[in-house]
């Protein structure tokens, strides 16, 4: 029986399938593997390695995130590479065979790139990934996949809403509410999957650090490449979200869970063009939101003149920071998004708000677990409206 199984494995997907025998002991099994998989793995300097049975083909690479390795054949149909050392992080990957591009059956799907996509998580030193680590010794929220119906799209549509531990134990209290967006390309498995909010959210509570929240995560209208849809452009994509979310979600959310419903307790929060999003929707709607935050932000409001964005809304500095308690702008150091140039010009217009920069990291996930890690002690306490740089 085990031959039989063995065998049974090979077939369906490789010596990827086996388990993890007789490997070096320097790289160890990727944590975003299926179960059983014993590739890709990650060595001590940061290297990732591939392992793929395609007998048949001819050509076999690996694509992350646009840099392609050649995969070496071997005599037995297996085709490996090894990466050159990988940045911290989660990296989406394809395995590109004879032109197609497909995923990797050894790894678990993420939604990215305007497609399923594989994924490796280079590991940081535990110390330093703690704040996005599940602990087993803290209470748990839940994260809860629900569906509600667009009149607006005349469609029914997904969130995912998570829920502080204490949500179950104590029926008379209600909550703040978080609106957490995705970026381009990407939809709303994004924060919970790739970006492990849900253990973000249940170490900050656990710890006194942030408040007990409700975090709502929806699609945006932005989950494919923009230009893939002919004619349309950059203002109109992801634009039809806003109705959306200001007639439909925030309603559903609100007559569903045990939430706050005034502008103090409600915060809006994105990732790249989620940040986009987050800006269009907020600084129009400052009547709804008091805490706004943007995690490398696609944001291009300076072109016209700060006088001039969002209809002159930073102008009036007394007013604006009067009325929005958390106005938070952060980005990774190496990726040029601009956030920090906006930044400056905020301060010179005496806007507060908090500007955060993430050392060493690109446009990634890893960037916006900090981004969020930073935002959430700010969100729904006294005198938030005080700013900081860090």
């Amino acid at each position: 029986m085990k031959t039989i199984i063995s065998a049974f494995l090979l077939f369906v997907f490789g010596a990827s399938a086996m388990p993890a025998y007789g490997h070096d002991s320097d790289t160890f099994i990727a944590q975003t593997n299926i179960p059983q998989a014993s590739y890709p793995r990650v060595d001590r300097q940061n290297c990732a390695h591939f392992r793929i049975y395609a007998p048949e083909a001819n050509d076999v690479k690996v694509d992350i995130c646009g840099h392609k390795y050649d995969m070496k054949r071997g005599e037995d149909g297996h085709w490996t590479a090894v990466t050159m050392p990988l940045v911290v992080g989660f990296h989406y990957y394809f395995i590109v065979v004879d032109g197609v591009s497909v995923i990797d059956p050894s790894s678990e799907a993420f939604y990215g790139c305007g497609r399923m996509a594989g994924g490796i998580e280079i590991p940081e030193d535990e110390s330093v990934a703690a704040y996005y680590t599940f602990d087993r010794n803290i209470p748990h929220g839940q994260v809860r996949e629900c569906r509600y119906y667009s009149e607006i799209e005349n469609s029914d549509r997904r969130c995912f809403v998570y829920t502080p531990a204490e949500y179950e134990t104590d029926s008379s209290r209600r909550y703040p509410v978080l609106y957490l967006q995705h970026g381009m390309g990407e939809d709303e498995r994004g924060w919970h999957q790739q970006g492990k909010m849900a253990n973000i959210m249940d170490n900050q509570i656990a710890s006194g650090k942030c408040v007990p929240m409700i975090v709502v995560m929806d699609y945006g209208n932005c989950g494919y490449i923009f230009g893939a849809r002919p004619g349309e452009t950059r203002d109109e994509f992801g634009a039809s979200f806003t109705p959306i979310m200001l007639n439909e979600l925030i309603p559903f959310v609100e007559s569903t869970f045990r939430t706050f419903t005034d502008r103090d307790n409600r915060a809006m929060a994105g990732l790249s063009w989620g940040g986009h999003e987050t800006f269009q929707t907020t600084l129009h709607n400052l009547d709804k939101f008091a805490h706004i935050g943007s995690f490398s932000g696609a944001l291009f409001f300076l072109a016209n003149g700060l006088e001039n964005a969002y209809g002159g809304i930073f102008t009036d500095a007394a007013s604006f920071n009067s009325k929005v308690h958390t106005f938070f702008l952060g980005m990774g150091t190496e990726e040029n998004f601009g956030s920090d140039k906006i930044s400056k010009a905020l301060t010179d217009a005496g806007i507060r708000h908090t500007y955060y920069s993430s050392e060493g990291t690109h446009h990634e996930w890893l960037t916006w677990r900090r981004c969020l890690n930073e935002f959430l002690p700010l969100l729904f306490k006294q005198n938030t409206n005080i700013a900081y740089e860090k």
